[in-house]
């Protein structure tokens, strides 16, 4: 829906907006100018006020007491379930029990600190709170006490939102064109893609390093993100690193807030070396490490699943937009882990990438509200969620050139 007054084509309308968003990163959603009567060949979008003017206004206000209440939850969850891993696990006598029983503690740890990261993750987003400086505190101690870069993150996954879906310049999961599937990459030891892809054994080796150390290579070398997702152009692929004050990830206005984030996990990373010199490195591996690579397993198949789908497609520079982006998620379901430790994030992401400041606890309200709004365009799979992981992740793995939808990407049929 084009705004009042508007005399110019929706084609000049829509270079000046390419032209803005090349001249300055945006972090919130843009202005409704973008879509309108769109396009040939193509779905009709809405704009983003109409989407937004569907949605209850309470939805859009943050609530102190329910957000510090769901992080007196999870903390708490946390540290009991924690005091009793510490207290009862080392009583069993069986050396194959207690590995057994330390296993399904950091399992189970791992889902309640899942939780945390994900309430961190709304402190990023100006969700938790309606101050930012409350917002900030609370994410920098959440997410530092799990090893997370919270400003890091912050600013990197920022500019995921705004730009989801855009084949240049998304932060995570940007796909390879079918054009380079015959490329010899050192995924695949630089031998004939062909060969390997098709095979289950392989396929299931790339899976488990990809849930076991997606997000490790994410934070160090800025792995599946677009080649125009960098804040300036660097040679080196050593300067990505979420770690790094002057990293090319981020601007040089923000280098100190990455510092402040290295001090954050400097001061965790030095109580887990304290903690291991008290109860030994084999306790701390399964009340702490354990636990961190289960949240970051849920987390890179969370990301992954929520963007990758036979039916999302993506766009290049020319057609991308933030409605287009934003709507080319899918809601999934998780059962009571998802929606009530988790919060939601697999169940009701769609609305959370078109308005990441709504609270995950009306995220339910507002997205049955904009249902009628965008119609088919709205994306919901209620398939066994570790199931799609794997075939998604064996099934979908090229795009190529949508001939039905002039400028947007669907997946190659493997």
């Amino acid at each position: 829906m084009a705004p009042a007054g508007m005399t110019t084509t929706i084609a000049a309308g829509e270079a000046r907006q390419r032209k803005t968003t090349e001249a300055k990163l945006e972090l919130a959603p843009p202005s409704p100018v973008e879509e309108g009567s769109k396009t040939l060949g193509g779905p009709v979008y809405p704009d983003i006020q109409t989407i937004r003017d569907a949605i209850p206004a309470k939805c859009f206000q943050q609530s102190y007491v329910r957000s510090f209440g769901y992080l007196a939850r999870d903390l708490l969850l946390i540290s009991s379930w924690a005091w009793a891993g510490l207290t009862y696990v080392p009583q069993i006598e069986n050396s194959n029990l207690q590995t057994l029983a330390w296993i399904a503690h950091g399992y189970v740890q791992g889902l309640f600190c899942t939780g945390l990261w994900i309430l961190a993750h709304e402190c990023g987003h100006g969700a938790f709170s309606p101050n930012q400086v409350v917002n900030d505190i609370v994410g920098w101690f959440a997410h530092s006490l799990l090893m997370v870069p919270y400003f890091s993150w912050k600013f990197s996954h920022h500019r995921h939102h705004r730009f989801t879906g855009h084949m240049e310049k998304d932060m995570v999961f940007v796909p390879r064109h079918i054009e380079e599937k015959n490329k010899r990459r050192i995924t695949n030891l630089y031998l004939d893609a062909e060969l390997l892809e098709d095979t289950p054994i392989v396929s299931f080796v790339k899976l488990i390093f990809h849930q076991v150390a997606g997000w490790q290579m994410y934070l160090l070398f800025n792995v599946s993100a677009g080649p125009k997702s960098k804040q300036r152009e660097d040679g080196s692929w050593l300067r990505v690193s979420h770690f790094e004050p002057t990293s090319a990830v981020f601007r040089p206005s923000e280098a100190a807030y990455i510092a402040i984030t290295d001090l954050g996990l400097g001061l965790v990373g030095y109580a887990v070396y304290l903690a291991a010199g008290v109860v030994g490195w084999k306790t701390v591996f399964f009340m702490y490490i354990a636990p961190y690579m289960w949240v970051h397993h849920w987390l890179v198949a969370i990301t992954y699943l929520h963007h990758t789908h036979p039916d999302v497609p993506h766009f290049d520079a020319e057609s991308w937009t933030y409605v287009k982006g934003a709507l080319a998620t899918v809601d999934r379901d998780f059962g009571f882990i998802g929606k009530h430790i988790f919060h939601g994030i697999i169940d009701k992401h769609v609305i959370h990438h078109l308005f990441p400041r709504i609270p995950f606890y009306y995220a339910e309200e507002a997205t049955e509200a904009i249902k009628p709004v965008v119609g088919d365009l709205y994306h919901h799979d209620g398939r066994s969620f570790m199931g799609q992981l794997w075939q998604n992740f064996c099934n979908l793995r090229y795009v190529e050139k949508d001939p039905l939808v002039p400028g947007a990407l669907r997946w190659a049929k493997n």
